[in-house]
């Protein structure tokens, strides 16, 4: 089918709703490809979900100046997206004379990055802040915080469908051409022409740029693995707790989530398969050993998952990492715009991000507001956020809110059929995952991923071998067992 769109977006990760989310502001049909059955498979759902300060990058950077923007607003988003934020602070805890010094410097880079909230703290204010923690001294900064990555993925995505945006789930783009003064954008047996291209696509970002004949660019994949832990142990850890950081990586980290878990990591591999996420046994053990250092609380026992997340990082001739890059190659691709090696500190970033696209889009084009735009996500509320007299009122409105699918999270059956009824017509087993967060307490799916399957074989009508775990082709159910 041929689809007409004034701009196609390729990639729906958080980077790519962003941008999705703020061109529903203008006059403007918008589409998304994204070539998985949700907008959170890959990195963008596979994070530290650390909201940064801005004072780990250099100076006069787009990863510094974004990244103070994106810190400063995620208030304002977190109460329009309905995803949690806690700006709960983080230390980077230090304990030698070259630690301090390395922390000074960061503090004073932090300070000409436009980051405030920071201070150098001694023992006794670090153990107040942090006391189950090991170190001598803190670098504290109080503008950090948490979040939950899916929520506010999923957030952007929602709102930008509710605002008009159309979103194509399982559509990867197989060949880029140019006709006429549009691009072409083929997609299975589905052809896009759009005025405007925005090659949004994480880790498939240089392949896109290649289609569009902005060639050379050498992007490596940094994989991270990390350790969830019970959250029995959340009362352990008020904030984010870090290493005194290099000048290339932030080390390996013990991060609170706003839902109670706490997370160790991540390492940092170069790899280039980037599809892998398996986590080797010998990795959780060097977790687990690298992180006690500084909190001595991980036991094996302790661990109910196991995740790991890829960044695209891309590098100069030398190895060394690169500032993000945003540009429009009007000699070479006009009216594209490419963004490469889009990592740490992206999710923070998200919207300045998007909005620095915009602006460079309104330098070549003219745009103009649309007087609908509703920056509120129409999200329903959770059973398990619910007082004990909002829960009494719920289940006399809709009885299925007593039908408790997820006892670990507190999950009902009307918290899952209204996941399931989303806006992007997410249908697979994580999609509800991650918007309920049933499957992710301690018998991690155990005892309710199969009523999930169920219930999104009843809401959608699909038969049981279609239902998908997390992505194409992943499959729950070849068949029955046994024949009527």
């Amino acid at each position: 089918m041929l689809y007409y769109t004034d701009v196609a977006v390729i990639g729906g990760g958080v980077i790519g709703s962003a941008i999705a989310r703020e061109l529903s502001r203008y006059d403007l049909s918008v589409s998304v490809l994204e070539r998985n059955p949700d907008v959170v498979c890959e990195t963008s759902g596979r994070n530290s979900a650390v909201v940064h300060g801005g004072f780990a990058y250099d100076t006069g950077t787009l990863k510094a100046r974004l990244c103070v923007e994106g810190n400063q607003m995620m208030d304002t988003l977190s109460r329009e997206l309905g995803f949690p934020f806690i700006r709960c602070g983080k230390v980077l805890v230090g304990n030698t004379d070259e630690d301090m010094e390395q922390l000074e410097r960061t503090m004073a880079q932090g300070f000409r990055n436009g980051a405030s909230g920071l201070e150098i703290i001694d023992g006794s204010r670090l153990h107040e802040l942090v006391p189950a923690v090991n170190g001598a001294f803190a670098l504290f900064s109080s503008r950090s915080g948490i979040l939950d990555p899916f929520l506010f993925t999923i957030g952007l995505a929602e709102n930008a469908a509710e605002n008009g945006v159309r979103y194509f789930l399982e559509h990867e783009v197989e060949r880029i051409g140019r006709e006429d003064g549009r691009y072409l954008i083929a997609s299975g047996d589905d052809l896009f022409s759009a005025e405007w291209v925005i090659n949004a696509a994480g880790l498939g970002a240089r392949r896109i740029s290649d289609m569009l004949g902005i060639t050379g660019y050498r992007v490596i994949g940094s994989k991270g693995n990390y350790l969830v832990l019970d959250k029995r142990l959340s009362s352990l850890l008020p904030m984010p707790v870090y290493p005194v950081p290099s000048n290339t990586y932030m080390g390996i980290h013990v991060t609170p989530t706003v839902d109670g878990n706490v997370t160790v990591g991540p390492d940092a591999i170069n790899t280039d398969d980037f599809s892998y996420y398996g986590v080797p046994s010998d990795k959780m053990a060097f977790l687990q050993e690298s992180a006690s250092v500084l909190w001595p609380h991980i036991r094996r026992r302790d661990v109910i998952r196991t995740f790991s997340g890829i960044l695209p990082k891309w590098v100069d001739a030398e190895g060394r990492i690169q500032d993000f890059r945003i540009e429009i190659r009007d000699d070479i691709a006009p009216k594209a715009v490419n963004l490469i090696g889009i990592e740490s500190p992206g999710l923070t970033a998200a919207v300045p991000i998007a909005r620095h696209v915009i602006s460079l889009m309104r330098e070549r084009t003219e745009l103009h507001l649309r007087e609908l735009f509703d920056p509120v996500r129409k999200a329903s509320r959770r059973f398990a956020s619910m007082s004990d007299e909002e829960r009494g009122m719920a289940i006399a409105e809709d009885p299925l809110h007593g039908h408790m699918v997820c006892s670990c999270e507190e999950v009902t059956e009307a918290d899952i059929i209204a996941a399931i009824h989303n806006p992007l017509g997410v249908s697979t087993i994580t999609g509800i995952k991650y918007r309920t967060r049933a499957m992710m307490g301690g018998c991690q799916g155990g005892f309710c991923q199969m009523k999930i399957e169920q219930l999104i074989e009843k809401e959608t009508g699909k038969k049981a071998e279609d239902v998908c775990y997390m992505r194409s082709g992943s499959w729950l159910l070849a068949g029955k067992m046994r024949k009527a």
